[in-house]
């Protein structure tokens, strides 16, 4: 065996336990999934054996309003959250990589609710919404009167803004950490010339740390945008899909058909659809954000 071989079998050996994962946890499940999206496939076994239905479940789902209304706002939340989401990691991170004091502390209590599984972040939150005394309608009645208070979580009109803010916070460390990476590996010798040429913040920001900050950029708005179409947890916990569907999201409503109804094949096709048209914004995403130096 040759040297060139020899290599390329080592490159082989060293992919093949990705590779392997990828088709266990990937592929597979995707195959199983187009498969059982064209039967009548229940959670429970019936003696009735599994009959192919071909496209009837497709049609179902996007004749289905509460399907629709939950794409609307998984889109909703996706656009709103994931701007915030970055604004909040990028101000942090911009924050965190200046000479402040107690900078390691403050560095270690910002990524504390990466430490918390969000079960556990959603149950806070949930003591802060509370009514008609909970924390933030405390606040509230200072301003309002003390027989005011705002149904964060029961209100169609705040309940998606009140989802948004707990999921803005709860994994906003995880970008600013990246961001925080990407503003150390600037050259610190770019600042100091713009400042010797007279520069204030602002300048520096525009025409120094945004452009050396454009494929961090790019990565994190794919993987927020990605990560915020999946939101299932906090709806699921705290509202349940509520009020009126407010807060019903395409997973939300996948799992409800999947399990609370036992649809199987149903919810099978859901998840086709769900996992294309992901796949097909990422892939949108990549195409027309095009990393530096990148033709």
């Amino acid at each position: 065996m040759d040297i060139r071989t020899r290599g390329l079998a080592q490159q082989w050996a060293m992919l093949l336990p990705a590779l392997i994962l990828i088709l266990v946890l990937v592929v597979s499940p995707f195959v199983l999934s187009m498969y059982f999206s064209v039967t009548d496939q229940r959670l429970v076994p019936r003696p009735v054996p599994t009959k192919i239905v071909g496209a009837l479940n497709y049609q179902r789902m996007f004749s289905d309003p509460l399907f629709w209304q939950a794409v609307w706002n998984t889109f909703l939340f996706a656009v709103i959250v994931t701007p915030v989401q970055l604004g909040m990691s990028l101000g942090g991170a911009l924050v965190l990589n200046s000479a402040i004091p107690l900078r390691s502390f403050f560095r270690a209590v910002a990524i504390l609710p990466l430490l918390l599984p969000m079960t556990v972040i959603v149950a806070i939150w949930a003591v802060l919404f509370r009514i008609p005394a909970g924390p933030f309608n405390a606040v509230y009645q200072w301003f309002a009167g003390a027989d005011s208070y705002i149904n964060f979580l029961g209100n169609p009109s705040t309940a998606l803004l009140s989802i948004v803010a707990l999921s803005a916070w709860a994994t906003f460390p995880y970008q600013m950490l990246i961001y925080l990476a990407g503003l150390q590996e600037i050259p610190h010798d770019l600042y100091e010339a713009a400042k010797l040429d007279g520069a204030n913040a602002w300048q520096r920001f525009r025409h120094i740390t945004w452009p050396g900050l454009r494929n961090v950029n790019i990565f994190l708005l794919i993987i927020t945008t990605v990560g915020a179409l999946k939101l299932f947890t906090q709806v699921d916990i705290l509202t349940n899909g509520g009020p009126n569907g407010a807060t019903n999201t395409i997973i939300h409503y996948l799992f409800s058909q999947g399990y609370a109804t036992q649809k199987v094949g149903y919810a099978s096709a859901i998840a086709v659809v769900f996992f294309l048209g992901v796949s097909a914004i990422a892939l949108l995403q990549r195409k027309v954000l095009k990393n530096e130096g990148e033709e």
